[in-house]
């Protein structure tokens, strides 16, 4: 890398990006090196640094610093300090120990300087934490599961229950086939994630984010569920017979709609009573947030695309009047108020601190919040990279690394 006095405007994004730090490249977008190297603490208390700065510019000032002690170092090696070269005497520019400057470098001693991505990573893998974060997302849909045997138990007859009047039923006449519709591009979209996922080079911090916010959403549904059951919504439900307390058999159930990954169109899903609120909309619309969040702007027909099977498949599920519109409408409320409450929080150094000024810090899984983010520092950059399974194969070797930039 070339020295940082002669790094231009785009050597200074690309340095922040690298370093984890793409809040700032908006607002240091006209700095070059030497400016960079200027900045002091008093910048980070006005703006615009003031405005995308959350700590102050702690994190910033000790790469700064780091920086700074290398290009200092840097100078004196190439004999640019106290105007002569690396300490030689009188000033001269060649080394006088046997008047040759192999054997004057033979004398020098490298002393390496620590960065802060050799000493702290601001990103660390931790997979042992991604492991516990899909654990608890296994054990949340498991437990849904569950709670869909019980509560389909109790759901009334549609003879003496008829479905509740819905406006959007009113409007439209059911589509028969609108429901395959949807578990198709939701399919579509949990596949295009994962291909996606699996490229991400933070893919560790990603993933358990991903495993958290779908854990608790379907943790959310089992009380919802559970605490109202409402009437079928439609008279062409043909619901399970009710085993009436036969655990086996319920647990067979159970272990069949798990294995079909609660989808109607594998034939693993016969129950009836898991309508408040949509879990078919809850992963439509978080696979789109994510894919989106995770990808960069400049994909826009990505997002689009995304966009659109997300869009069409929610439309269709209240097309074939297999759940209620406020099944719908509480569910995407639910799920993009959580992704943009977690990202916030993850984003914000500042919300990563317990005080009266913390609201976020009031919620009841903030303890667990904690313990995933405390060690990722800033915003986690859009980096892209082969998996290191695909980078030992042999026409892949040359290959070490590729990145998508931020934007």
């Amino acid at each position: 890398m070339k020295k940082v006095a002669g790094w231009s405007a785009e050597d200074v994004s690309d340095w922040l990006s690298k370093e984890g730090m793409p809040e700032y490249i908006d607002a240091l977008r006209q700095t070059d090196g030497p400016s960079l190297l200027r900045l002091t603490e008093a910048d980070f208390k006005m703006p615009p640094l003031s405005l995308v700065s959350s700590d102050g510019g702690q994190q910033m000032l000790e790469r700064l610093e780091t920086l700074q002690i290398e290009t200092h170092i840097e100078a004196h090696k190439n004999g640019h300090a106290n105007g002569h070269a690396g300490g030689l005497p009188n000033g001269t520019s060649k080394p006088q120990r046997n008047g040759t400057l192999k054997d004057f470098r033979k004398e020098m001693v490298h002393i390496p300087i620590p960065t802060m991505e050799m000493t702290r990573s601001s990103f660390p893998a931790e997979w042992g934490k991604t492991g516990i974060a899909f654990v608890y997302a296994v054990i949340c849909f498991v437990t849904t599961t569950v709670v869909i045997s019980v509560v389909h138990e109790r759901v009334p007859p549609k003879e003496h229950t008829p479905p509740l009047p819905d406006k959007f039923f009113d409007m439209f006449n059911r589509v028969e086939w609108a429901f395959s519709i949807c578990e198709i591009n939701g399919m579509l979209l949990v596949g295009l994630w994962l291909i996606q996922w699996t490229l991400l080079k933070y893919r560790s911090i990603i993933g358990r984010r991903f495993f958290f916010i779908v854990g608790t959403l379907y943790l959310y549904r089992c009380i919802t569920m559970y605490i109202t059951t409402l009437p079928v919504p439609g008279m062409h439900f043909k619901c399970s017979p009710k085993l009436l307390g036969n655990w086996e058999a319920q647990m067979r159930r159970v272990m069949k709609m798990i294995a079909g990954g609660g989808l109607s169109i594998t034939g693993s899903h016969t129950m009836c009573g898991d309508y408040l609120y949509s879990g078919h909309t809850v992963m439509l619309t978080l696979t789109y947030l994510f894919i989106k969040e995770y990808s960069p702007k400049r994909f826009w027909w990505y997002h689009w695309f995304c966009w659109t099977l997300s869009a069409v498949g929610i439309f269709c599920i209240l097309l074939a009047h297999d759940h209620y519109t406020v099944d719908v409408l509480v569910a995407y409320f639910i799920t993009t108020r959580l992704f943009w409450w977690y990202h916030t929080m993850a984003n914000q150094q500042s919300l990563k601190e317990t005080s009266q000024s913390n609201p976020f810090s009031r919620v009841w899984w903030y303890r667990l919040f904690l313990y995933f983010e405390e060690n990722v520092n800033g915003m986690v950059p859009r980096n892209y990279q082969v998996p290191s399974s695909l980078r030992a194969l042999p026409w892949n070797r040359g290959v070490k690394y590729s990145k998508l930039d931020n934007q």
